[in-house]
């Protein structure tokens, strides 16, 4: 009977995320069965996508033991930056989708020249580009709405196939970083130096390519992010995308991703993109006071995270009692 309990205890923490999504879909479509409608489930995919894709950029950034802060002022400024070469340049939407995601690799290059080649925490830096990167911004717009092309809208609520263009884009980058964490010498490099950064150094791995390529990734999903959003409400005002990198990383810790490195995968940062968004509209749908509601999401985000910190010390603790002492001849 312990020994049921003990597997079925490690199967739901090895799946807590997806457990917690369930708990959610169920527990709010029996308070509100519009909850589960069709149209619903597809708002929460569709509004997902611009936090979703972020995070799947902050997961190759907490798979090295590091972090990103300036995620939500990158969503701000590269957008920006295209909307200006748009109307000044007069370039089409794809063409600005494209500087858009340049100027987010530029930005994350930033990030990596201070963190790589000048040794400075990683919080210190991206805290401190925060900062910079949004009051750029605002100071090319004198604190102003920025308005977008009418064809920047139709791009936003266009669809293909019949599937939304955001949950498009959001599914092929997903696909990306999947097929680069799996099936690349990349991806098992950036497993490697999140796991042990001096074995990883000492077996011949540049550490300090890979640490930089993941914050150039970072700030081009965020850019992505932000654009994404951006074309789906047409305007852009100074406070867009503030605060906003505490749920990217909140989404890719609930997906499985650890502040201290070596875990993480595509299919989790997507899980933990959706289950907030869940979380939120479920608030919504079941008439939760507006002032509760950050609460409320807090102590969900409080819990999985929790559990999945719980399936890591039972994990931790599991390989050290396999790990036989040496004996002696």
């Amino acid at each position: 009977m312990k020994l049921r309990l003990r597997r079925l205890t490690d199967l739901v923490l090895n799946h807590s995320s997806l457990v917690f999504l369930a708990c959610i879909l169920i527990y709010y479509g029996l308070q509100a069965p519009a909850f589960l409608s069709v149209e619903s489930l597809g708002n929460i995919v569709k509004q997902s996508s611009f936090i979703g894709v972020a995070a799947l950029g902050t997961t190759l950034v907490l798979m090295t033991a590091g972090i990103d802060l300036s995620v939500g002022a990158v969503m701000f400024l590269a957008p920006l930056v295209a909307g200006m070469a748009m109307k000044h340049l007069g370039i089409p939407v794809p063409a600005g989708f494209l500087v858009s995601v340049l100027t987010g690799a530029l930005l994350g290059a930033i990030n990596a020249l201070f963190i790589v080649k000048l040794r400075v925490v990683p919080f210190i830096v991206t805290l401190a580009t925060m900062f910079l990167f949004r009051g750029f911004g605002i100071w090319l717009t004198s604190s102003t709405q920025f308005d977008f092309s009418e064809d920047m809208r139709r791009f936003g609520l266009s669809s293909l196939f019949g599937i939304p263009t955001p949950i498009v884009i959001f599914a092929l980058v997903a696909v990306l970083i999947y097929v680069l964490l799996n099936h690349t010498q990349f991806g098992r490099q950036i497993y490697a130096l999140g796991n042990d950064r001096e074995a990883a150094r000492k077996a011949g791995l540049k550490t300090a390519r890979i640490e930089a390529a993941v914050y150039v990734i970072s700030g081009a999903c965020a850019a992505i992010s932000g654009f994404v959003m951006i074309a789906q409400i047409g305007r852009l005002d100074a406070g867009f995308g503030e605060g906003r990198e505490f749920d990217v990383i909140a989404a890719a810790i609930l997906g499985g991703a650890s502040f201290f490195g070596g875990v993480g995968t595509a299919f989790g940062a997507v899980l933990g993109a959706i289950l907030i968004q869940a979380a939120k509209l479920g608030l919504v749908f079941t008439g939760v006071n507006l002032y509760l509601q950050p609460v409320v999401l807090g102590m969900i985000i409080f819990l999985a995270v929790f559990a999945d910190a719980v399936r890591t010390r039972r994990l931790t603790n599991k390989l050290k009692r396999t790990i036989r002492p040496l004996t002696r001849s």
